[in-house]
């Protein structure tokens, strides 16, 4: 293993979308226990920064690899595509007026204490991530780096709103 290596590389599986994900947790461990800085304790000073750095790296790699969005990101940026999350906010019409009814039901539901709501704002956000990650791996299986991109940004946008409704959860419980 290198400080070079691509992340799907440094983890022996194929550069795209799909990962078998037991096999990047057994990596991940073999990983770990080849460069985990308590076997360089009485190593070089030297042989102990490269151990950190790796350690680091596999870590990082790990991260990226094992949730959809940081690897779709990261096959974008392989391919030299920046997904412009701060600077292209442009959503389709329907998609925007999607989210801000979802937004108006999550504040009522939030302010009626109504778990039932929010239990089906919950389902039908699953149903919409499942189908945008279905499309996003087709559009990064077919190389539409752009598509995927617009696809990558909506994504996000809705586990936004999935980190907004695990909010009003925990609001509501207290």
């Amino acid at each position: 293993m290198n400080l070079s290596e691509t992340h799907f590389q440094m983890f022996g599986v194929p550069a795209q979308f799909e990962v078998d994900l037991a096999a990047l947790e057994a990596r991940y461990r073999e990983l770990q226990r080849e460069v985990h800085p308590d076997r360089f304790a009485g190593a070089s000073q030297a042989e102990q920064r490269v151990s950190m750095q790796l350690a680091t790296r596999v870590n990082e790699a790990y991260q990226a690899l094992r949730s959809p969005l940081p690897r779709a990101e990261y096959l974008l940026r392989l391919q030299g595509v920046d997904p412009e999350f701060e600077t292209n906010t442009a959503m389709p019409a329907g998609f925007l007026a999607d989210q801000m009814e979802r937004r108006e039901r999550l504040g009522e539901a939030a302010e009626a204490g109504d778990w039932q709501k929010l239990i089906a704002l919950t389902a039908g956000l699953r149903v919409d991530l499942d189908s945008l990650l279905s499309r996003i791996e087709r559009q990064l299986n077919a190389r539409d780096w752009s598509g995927a991109a617009a696809t990558l940004r909506q994504l996000k946008f809705l586990d936004k709103f999935g980190e907004e409704i695990a909010a009003a959860e925990e609001r509501m419980e207290s």
